[in-house]
């Protein structure tokens, strides 16, 4: 708690986007708390993605979401070379597969260019086969895209929040808000620890945000929660594919797409099911099969590989295209609904953005004394030289010569590096999403047990 116990701004929503706009708050002399309501950062729709940094080709032009989504490509390219999050330039093709989506295609180059995106081309069939030989035969035409990347999803949330926390903002975590009200001059948060009281509040709940947003008196949009599942390939599918395969997109959904990882792996998915419970992020039958089929269209022999999991992710889709960001200058309130999946890569623009609004509006931004200073996290992607590879990491500490996770080949050392850091692991998941410990072939079945002790013994040694 701060000396005062009120804060300049709080920031509601722990998310890729909520660490950002927490991040970003802390370059300037500010007061702030960034609450979350799970136990870590970025466990909700930020760590269950593609994983994708997008170019915005495919935005509606002239949206918010166009404009930020360029701006972010730029913004966390850079950011994530700086900090050592895991990024493959991978590029992308957008194939057709009948007359009709090849007619599209033009379109498809001509919509990029009113976004600002200049280097989508056609490519003829000779070259898609040349750089996807495994794709399916029947290609009726393709789009290359050779400023899409793919990234680590986990890393991004969690850099964003040690940052700011390393430059004074304080993350508390656990917390629900329950209410809302005023004293003063001041908002007041009820929340499941205590109230907050902060001078400016920034929604950023995700897929609550339309609910908190009434909350403050505001009817500006419904999420419409939808679920994504995704099947997530063996390693050795990896030699299968080289780019991120996209389908032509539809008015309702980007479709189904084939992808690498950071980490290795080959990604298949998601679908697009429109759900009731903000919370169901199950995997069904239905779905599993869907991508499967999907999946034997496009790249027929990726199906034959091992599957390693399985997950489902949930997206705050809004009755609208657009973002839904508005900064309620008389209440002192800033709204950031309806971030679509888009929102990793826009995630350093929107904060930029939000902001620079919220100054406009009224908040005082004086630069800090010192610029916050950006974490070098560890480096989670397959190509990098990990620290069970590193002498000199080895040299410096032999637990990293100990490895505890064999699947991923994670050492004793990078996971009590993930239980000691800035932003602690504080459960087997949050360990998992800092080493990547528990995310391969056997799912944890091996080093689950042992690092589930290490993560009570940590804990109970801070307790004391």
């Amino acid at each position: 708690m701060t000396a005062s116990g009120r804060f300049d701004v709080a920031v509601i929503g722990a998310g890729v986007v909520g660490t950002a706009i927490a991040r970003q708050l802390a370059r300037y002399r500010l007061r702030t708390a960034l609450l979350e309501r799970a136990n870590d950062v970025g466990t909700g729709t930020s760590k269950a993605n593609t994983a994708i940094v997008h170019t915005g080709f495919d935005t509606q032009p002239g949206s918010l979401e166009s404009s930020l989504v360029r701006r972010g490509h730029e913004l966390l390219s850079s950011y994530a070379r700086t900090a050592g999050i895991a990024l493959e330039e991978t590029g992308a093709v957008l194939v057709a597969w009948d007359v009709a989506q090849a007619a599209r295609l033009d379109e498809i180059v001509a919509k990029a260019r009113a976004n600002g995106y200049e280097h989508a081309t056609r490519m003829d069939l000779e070259e898609l086969s040349r750089r996807e030989p495994y794709l399916a035969d029947g290609a009726t035409g393709a789009v290359a895209i050779p400023d899409e990347a793919i990234i680590c999803p986990w890393s991004t949330s969690i850099a964003f929040a040690s940052e700011a926390v390393g430059a004074g903002v304080e993350l508390r975590l656990g917390v629900d808000v329950t209410d809302v009200g005023h004293e003063g001059d001041s908002w007041v948060l009820q929340t499941s620890k205590g109230p907050v009281r902060a001078d400016w509040v920034v929604n950023a709940a995700g897929l609550h945000s339309d609910l908190l947003d009434r909350r403050f008196g505001h009817d500006g949009f419904t999420i419409a929660p939808r679920r994504g599942q995704l099947i997530v390939f063996d390693k050795l599918a990896r030699t299968l594919v080289s780019s991120i395969v996209l389908p032509v997109p539809t008015e309702r959904t980007k479709g189904v797409l084939v992808a690498p990882t950071v980490y290795g792996n080959v990604l298949l998915g998601p679908t697009a099911e429109d759900i009731d419970d903000r919370y169901d992020t199950a995997t069904t039958a239905d779905g599993l099969d869907g991508l499967l089929d999907a999946g034997r269209r496009l790249l027929p022999a990726l199906v034959h590989e091992e599957v390693t999991a399985t997950y489902a992710g949930v997206r705050a889709a809004t009755e609208h295209r657009d973002y839904q960001i508005t900064i309620h200058e008389e209440d002192r309130y800033a709204c950031v609904g309806g971030i679509r999946s888009t929102g990793l890569t826009a995630s350093l623009a929107i904060a930029e953005y939000v902001v620079e609004q919220m100054g406009a509006a009224g908040l005082t931004l004086v630069e800090a004394d010192q610029e916050p200073q950006i974490p070098h996290m560890p480096e989670l992607g397959e190509r990098a030289i990990r620290a069970f590879e590193s002498d000199r990491w080895i040299g410096a500490d032999p637990a990293y010569r100990h490895i505890v996770c064999f699947c991923e080949r994670v050492t004793e050392g990078e996971v009590r590096d993930a239980l000691s850091s800035v932003v602690p692991a504080t459960d087997v998941g949050g360990v998992g999403r800092r080493t990547r410990a528990t995310n391969g072939r056997c799912q944890g079945f091996f080093c689950g047990a042992d690092i589930a002790a290490r993560l009570a013994a940590r804990l109970a040694a801070v307790r004391r």
